[in-house]
């Protein structure tokens, strides 16, 4: 029988929830042995596959690209997993919210330009007009708050999943 399959990426953030899910040390192993990581920065995979058991999904959905992924996964995938406070609530990402988009790119690539002023358009993503949490863009069946969450609170909630349970956080998280 096949083992289930996991997915993971990040949009926009830092990558420190990946980080925290390598963290994991022994316990990637584990996980390893019951599921496949068939998609993510550590998988060759060009495109998100179909038939994904579980999407973990890092960072605010910021870009025309991270919007894309996000609804590309959820589509194809069973569960979503909001990994980390920027996709639980769009956290530092959203800091630009309150700055129209035209004019927060001028001031980066123009005004603060040191060499060859002006916005770049050529292969990168446009910006949304906000930066927004995960679950504004598709649904997000679970949510796992931390900047970035604690190892093994991301062990915890893919052990409940490929169990095939809903994993109960209540106390056991916390934001920042």
């Amino acid at each position: 029988m096949d083992k289930p399959k996991i997915g993971t990426c990040w949009l926009d953030g830092c990558s420190g929830c990946h980080m925290s899910l390598l963290d994991m040390d022994e316990g990637i192993i584990a996980v390893l042995a019951r599921a496949d990581i068939v998609f993510g920065p550590l998988v060759d995979a060009q495109e998100w596959p179909e038939g994904v058991d579980v999407a973990v999904i890092e960072g605010a959905v910021s870009s025309t690209d991270d919007l894309k992924l996000a609804q590309t996964a959820r589509a194809r995938s069973k569960v979503v997993v909001a990994l980390g406070d920027c996709a639980v609530t769009g956290n530092v990402p959203s800091m630009r919210n309150g700055i129209p988009t035209r004019k927060l790119l001028e001031r980066v690539y123009v005004e603060g330009a040191t060499a060859r002023p002006g916005v770049p358009t050529d292969g990168v993503p446009a910006l949304l007009k906000q930066a927004e949490p995960l679950h504004a863009a598709i649904d997000v069946d679970v949510h796992v708050p931390g900047c970035p969450p604690k190892p093994n609170a991301i062990l915890l909630v893919l052990n409940e999943l490929l169990e095939g349970r809903k994993p109960d956080l209540g106390s056991k998280l916390r934001f920042g």
